[in-house]
């Protein structure tokens, strides 16, 4: 699976930010902070839309972050993907044929070696590793798990959204509308 040629993927923290996100021809996305009661109202929208979203599970506000929530999600909302911190959400997404994305921080060599051995455990589709702005472990992870990378966080600049992708990053999370709009169409 690969995003085409689109290099980031907007981060949506609003309906607001979702209707911003529609003036450009992106895709795929991610959506963030939902409420459990608009999430699939929200789906049904985006689906509408024929844009590919992502939603974060350790950010819905009213649902648990555990696998039954996660079968939940993927059998009544059935997004194109979810995304969580969690190896049993990722796993459980996985098993419902869901595409699955495995967040991962790694700060230090100590995270870095416990995010390699979840990685392993949960098997996602995708990695999205933060901080973002951390070429060298972009290369070190994916050469390691042998899974594509998504980078997020604390990136600002398309000079580091650059950095990322020549690093092998498949994309970039972002909810920056500044970037947005340097790499919409």
């Amino acid at each position: 699976m690969d995003f085409g040629d689109q290099k980031i993927l907007p981060a949506i923290h609003s309906m607001k930010d979702f209707d911003k996100m529609l003036k450009y021809s992106f895709e795929y996305g991610v959506f963030l902070d939902l409420h459990v009661g608009m999430i699939k109202s929200v789906f049904d929208y985006a689906k509408s839309r024929d844009k590919k979203m992502f939603l974060h599970m350790d950010l819905i506000q009213g649902l648990a972050n555990d696998e039954y929530a996660a079968e939940f999600i993927c059998q009544t909302v059935k997004p194109y993907g979810i995304i969580s911190t969690r190896k049993n959400v990722v796993k459980r997404a996985r098993d419902l044929d869901v595409k699955a994305i495995q967040r991962t921080f790694v700060i230090d060599s100590n995270a870095y070696r416990r995010s390699v051995e979840l990685i392993r455990q949960s098997d996602p589709d995708y990695i999205e590793l933060l901080p973002g702005v951390v070429p060298k472990m972009i290369e070190r992870i994916k050469l390691e798990t042998g899974k594509p990378i998504i980078a997020g966080g604390l990136i600002d600049h398309p000079e580091e959204v650059q950095a990322a992708l020549q690093a092998g990053a498949s994309a970039i999370t972002t909810s920056s509308k500044e970037l947005w709009t340097y790499f919409g169409k």
